[in-house]
C-alpha cells in the first residue's frame, strides 16, 4: 500500500471513530499516536475514549500489516485479517458515522 493510501485510511478511521465516539461515549480525551510506515513517520491526534483508541490501534495494526499492494475495501477483501467480532463492531461504527456524513453532504448539496 502506498504511503498516501495508508495516510488516507488512517484519516478515514479517525474521522469516523471520532464522530461515533463523540455521539456514543462520554469520556473522550486526546491521544497522540506516532506511526512509522515504510520509513515515513505520521503523527495523529485522536479525540476519543479508551475503548475507541484500542479499536483504532487494532485497525492501525491491521493496516500496517496488510498484505495487499492495492488495498481493497475490507468487506471485499479475499483474505480478511479482522477477527469476525471486530469486523462486525467496526462495520457498525463505520455505518453509523457514514450515514451521518452522507446525510450532511446531501443536505449541503441541496442548500448550496
Amino acid at each position: 500500500m502506498t504511503i498516501e493510501k495508508f495516510d488516507s485510511e488512517i484519516k478515514t478511521l479517525k474521522k469516523f471513530f471520532e464522530y461515533y465516539c463523540e455521539k456514543k461515549h462520554d469520556d473522550s480525551k486526546l491521544f497522540i499516536k506516532s506511526i512509522v510506515y515504510k520509513e515515513h513517520t505520521f503523527v495523529y491526534e485522536f479525540n476519543i475514549c479508551e475503548e475507541c483508541i484500542k479499536d483504532i490501534n487494532y485497525s492501525i495494526n491491521k493496516l500496517e500489516n496488510c498484505v495487499h499492494e492495492e488495498k481493497p475495501r475490507c468487506r471485499k477483501c479475499p483474505n480478511p485479517c479482522y477477527e469476525k467480532n471486530m469486523w462486525k463492531k467496526f462495520a457498525k461504527i463505520m455505518k453509523y458515522s457514514g450515514i451521518h456524513f452522507k446525510l450532511n453532504s446531501i443536505k449541503s448539496s441541496l442548500f448550496s
